[in-house]
């Protein structure tokens, strides 16, 4: 949540918007990307405390609050009360696992904001009153990187969380082909990046419908990128930004049968590689998203 906060508060910045980024935590793998961070103490009240003197501080400056991940500054049945008093506005920017799988009711604080935004026409399955303006790279620090093969097939998989990814699944694959496979896990986004450029192939998540951004930096790096897709979600996203989704799809029973033409072809690899980069500059530049943000900003 805080790479992509922290990218669009940077764009929104080089539009000439005063934005910045507040978290709760610091990031303990990229602890240069925020503003301002809360280091809540233990303790509900405390905590309640730290963050509401945020909100204070925050309120004789700011126009519009900008909601990440279904979260607020303090407890929602006072934040919205408080932001109509002072006659602020507010958006609540859906990144898909906050949302995934709830219901209406669930979902209906949404509501409360002035706008909502989802990241994707996958995600938009749960809020459909929202506004889709995906997830956002900033391209400069991404040049494509085609591997200079001397070996092994590589395969890059890089899961927060096993289950959600079906990390099993992908290591049983690559048993299964003449690969080699760098599991990426726990490490600093810099180290990781290098480690993603040394790939052939990018595989994301085999479950849960959508890619992330770590398939977003695949592409970008000019990466086939394999990963599970809804097929509806495919065909509007191609529908609204007039581009393939050069992504390929696979399941937990299908990855090896996905895997292997890319495995036994570097054309097929390279073919996918340029696609990916010409997608995520038509899709996923920060750049040309922050101006989509600031028309919805203008609009509230």
């Amino acid at each position: 949540m805080g790479s992509i906060g922290w990218t669009n508060v940077q764009m929104l910045r080089r539009k000439g918007v005063d934005a910045r980024l507040v978290l709760f935590e610091p990031r303990r793998l990229r602890p240069y990307e925020v503003d301002i961070v809360l280091n809540r103490p233990e303790g509900l009240w405390r905590r309640q405390l730290v963050q509401l003197r945020a909100l204070a501080s925050l309120l004789p400056k700011t126009d519009i609050f900008h909601f990440y991940f279904g979260l607020t500054l303090v407890p929602k049945s006072i934040q919205f009360p408080i932001l109509k008093a002072f006659r602020k506005k507010s958006v609540f920017h859906f990144l898909g696992s906050d949302i995934r799988g709830k219901t209406r009711e669930e979902l209906a604080y949404g509501g409360r904001a002035d706008a909502q935004i989802v990241g994707s026409y996958d995600a938009i399955r749960w809020v459909p009153e929202a506004e889709v303006v995906p997830v956002g790279l900033d391209l400069s620090k991404y040049d494509p990187a085609p591997v200079a093969h001397n070996g092994k097939v590589r395969i890059v998989h890089a899961p927060t969380k096993r289950a959600v990814k079906g990390t099993e699944a992908v290591i049983a694959a690559c048993e299964q082909l003449p690969v080699e496979l760098d599991l990426v896990e726990n490490v600093r986004h810099n180290e990781a990046v290098e480690r993603y450029k040394r790939a052939d192939i990018v595989v994301d998540q085999l479950k849960t419908g959508w890619y992330g951004v770590f398939a977003i930096e695949g592409m970008a790096l000019g990466k086939p990128v394999v990963t599970h897709l809804h097929d509806e979600a495919v065909v509007r996203t191609e529908q609204a930004f007039g581009v393939d989704v050069p992504i390929v799809s696979a399941t937990p029973e299908t990855l090896v049968e996905r895997l292997r033409p890319l495995v036994e072809s570097a054309e097929e690899r390279h073919r996918i590689g340029e696609a990916s980069r010409a997608y995520v500059e038509r899709v996923h530049d920060a750049e040309k998203l922050a101006d989509r943000l600031i028309e919805i900003y203008e609009r509230l």
